[in-house]
């Protein structure tokens, strides 16, 4: 099962503001393992597969430092195509003495890390959806040990040569200011709770894990981030027709603002969406 193609809604590209897109430019090239799909002086299109935005990093003039217990990105999660990807990529962290997390999710094998601007990134890899353990539609997640000796095992004799080019923006998880009213937005997005944890929730459509989480472990209340500070501008969700879009769009009670190829609206917290038809 593709989680992250038509008719499901899923997680496009992600756009983040940073303080000094150099340094951005070679964490994410030489630590991460982007390729460069566009750039200019001040934003940074980054790719998988030469032909698709996966991430965008802007520098704004006057930009300040990420501020804490703000809404905004907890993470966003690179969900790569196999095992022995995530093997390599944890042996590439370890030769090149990066820090990382890492967690056994029971539905997902996932590694944790920071930019350099303190942007929350998570890199996993799903196990067979036949494995997961759902129970009244709510599906078991842990936050177990992760067998890093195994994944390393099932990497040997692959080269890390970078992100591999199938490669996918897997699901974003979100520090909002209330959670009843995120989940309702979300909700009217097109999305269905499939987990609860303390202070959060996890959401997805097609009985995906998830494709979106949300938290307040921010602080309930909390504030939006400064508009010139180093923060996430903005997510895309990638809807699988006009029909789709245009019966989500009637949901919604705030502004909706139409570009050339995507809506623009806001969750409740201020994390701004775009939301898009795909191809």
């Amino acid at each position: 099962m593709n989680f992250h193609k038509k008719p499901i809604i899923y997680t496009g590209a992600v756009h983040l503001y940073v303080t000094n897109i150099n340094v951005s430019k070679q964490y994410y090239t030489e630590t991460i393992g982007f390729k460069i799909l566009d750039e200019s002086a001040q934003v940074i299109t980054f790719t998988t597969d030469g032909e698709n935005p996966l991430l965008i990093i802007e520098q704004p003039d006057d930009i300040t430092p990420k501020e804490p217990k703000k809404t905004g990105l907890y993470h966003y999660a690179l969900l790569l195509p196999e095992r022995k990807d995530l093997g390599a990529i944890l042996h590439h962290f370890a030769e090149q003495q990066v820090r990382i997390g890492a967690a056994d999710h029971h539905v997902s094998e996932a590694l944790y890390l920071n930019d350099p601007d303190g942007h929350g990134i998570e890199i996993y890899i799903d196990r067979d959806p036949s494995v997961w353990e759902w129970t009244d539609d709510q599906v078991k997640m842990t936050t177990d040990p992760l067998d890093g000796d195994g994944l390393i095992q099932e990497a040997e004799g692959t080269t890390w040569e970078g992100l591999p080019a199938n490669t996918l923006m897997g699901h974003i998880h979100l520090h909002v200011d209330h959670l009843q009213n995120a989940q309702l937005f979300y909700e009217n997005l097109g999305f269905n709770v499939t987990a609860h944890y303390p202070q959060a929730l996890f959401m997805s459509d097609g009985d995906y894990h998830h494709h979106i989480a949300i938290n307040t472990w921010s602080g309930v209340n909390a504030e939006k981030p400064s508009p010139q500070s180093a923060r996430l501008k903005a997510y895309t969700l990638i809807y699988p027709d006009q029909a789709t879009v245009d019966n989500v769009l009637a949901q919604l009670d705030d502004e909706v603002i139409t570009e050339a190829d995507h809506y623009i609206v806001h969750d409740p917290a201020g994390n701004q969406l775009f939301l898009k038809v795909g191809n």
